[in-house]
């Protein structure tokens, strides 16, 4: 049995951290869940920022839609449905045959909108619609201001896959929102079982310190603050809050490790995967560090669920003067700014491809 299959038999899914118009027509995605137990996707905007810029596979989609008078941003998410809602095509079996736990593909909303509550919960609602898939997920950011609009999307029965966590503190933000929602919908007597993921980024935490730390700390911040965000997402699932919740129906939010592919040339292709093995969780995979690991991965022993050595490494840290509460909040800011470099950048090259049309 290949570790992927066995992984996925120990209770952690693992998703396809890319999209790409190519790997839907190819069949190559379709492969992958075949032979490779994938049963999910993410995407965010430097996904399709890449996608869009490498080839010419767009150049089609994109003249049809100018030819029906649509740019910009709507251009653009006309564009990502495409691809978003052929894979959740994909993975609806899984959906169907989990009752909504697995089987998801994700579409983010404007990076443009993390700082405005209002707008982003509009924007969740119209691509839901939009997309007319039920295991379509809107990503919305942990920001503050995209904290209330998780709320209110989960109550408004908006799956969402909330993105740009860094932290236990941040996670244990987007998980009350969610338990808000869900709380609400019972009160007004609607069905509890709207799904949502929470997702934790990972290798961000080790490139952000690499210059600032000794050589023997090297890759081990990540790890360290998701074991501690691991520690309360059992704690949450144990809580009499949350056990109401699910007497009455509904669906554990699920914890999902983002930004999992190494980026130190030193460190093992599959650290991230080896690291952070655990039941109800999702770990969502760049196609190298998938490959990486259906080659020469072997199993290990699930994460602990009381944080192990998580608080002893983070205090390490500490004493190396690393500010974990202060770099979180940094991180979350830069991983924004990032993302609307991205988007705007894809903008500007869809804008380029459609002159072609005009």
């Amino acid at each position: 049995m290949k570790t992927t299959q066995q992984l996925h038999e120990f209770g952690q899914s693992l998703w396809l951290d890319n999209i790409t118009r190519k790997l839907l027509t190819s069949g190559t995605l379709a492969s992958y869940i075949s032979d490779l137990s994938i049963t999910g996707l993410t995407s965010n905007p430097t996904i399709f920022e890449h996608a869009v810029a490498n080839g010419n596979f767009y150049d089609e989609a994109i003249g049809n839609l100018v030819r029906q008078e649509k740019s910009g941003e709507e251009l653009l998410f006309a564009l990502m449905l495409e691809d978003l809602t052929q894979a959740a095509d994909l993975f609806r079996p899984i959906h169907d045959a989990t009752n909504g736990v697995d089987g998801w593909a994700s579409l983010e909303v404007s990076p443009f909108l993390a700082a405005d509550t209002a707008k982003t919960i509009h924007a969740a609602a119209r691509l839901h619609a939009a997309a007319a898939r039920p295991n379509l997920f809107i990503k919305i950011p942990g920001t503050p201001a995209g904290i209330p609009a998780i709320e209110e999307s989960i109550f408004a029965g908006v799956p969402i896959n909330v993105t740009l966590l860094f932290s236990r503190e941040q996670y244990v933000a987007a998980a009350e929102a969610y338990l808000r929602g869900i709380e609400r919908r019972i009160a007004a007597g609607l069905d509890p079982q709207v799904e949502s993921v929470a997702s934790l980024f990972v290798s961000r935490w080790d490139v952000a310190v690499r210059e600032e730390i000794s050589p023997q700390y090297h890759n081990r911040l990540g790890i360290a603050i998701a074991m501690r965000t691991y520690k309360a997402y059992r704690d949450l699932l144990a809580s009499a809050r949350w056990q109401k919740l699910a007497q009455a129906g509904a669906h554990p939010q699920r914890l999902l490790w983002a930004s999992t592919g190494t980026k130190d040339p030193a460190a093992s292709d599959t650290l991230y995967i080896d690291a952070l093995m655990a039941p109800d969780t999702i770990n969502t995979l760049p196609e190298k560090t998938l490959f990486a690991f259906a080659e020469h991965g072997k199993i290990n022993a699930m994460l602990p669920v009381d944080g192990g050595y998580a608080e002893a490494v983070i205090e390490e840290f500490r004493r190396e003067d690393v500010d974990d509460e202060v770099l979180a909040v940094r991180l979350q800011h830069e991983g924004v700014d990032a993302f609307v470099k991205s988007w705007s950048a894809l903008l500007s090259r869809i804008e380029e491809k459609s002159l072609q049309f005009a």
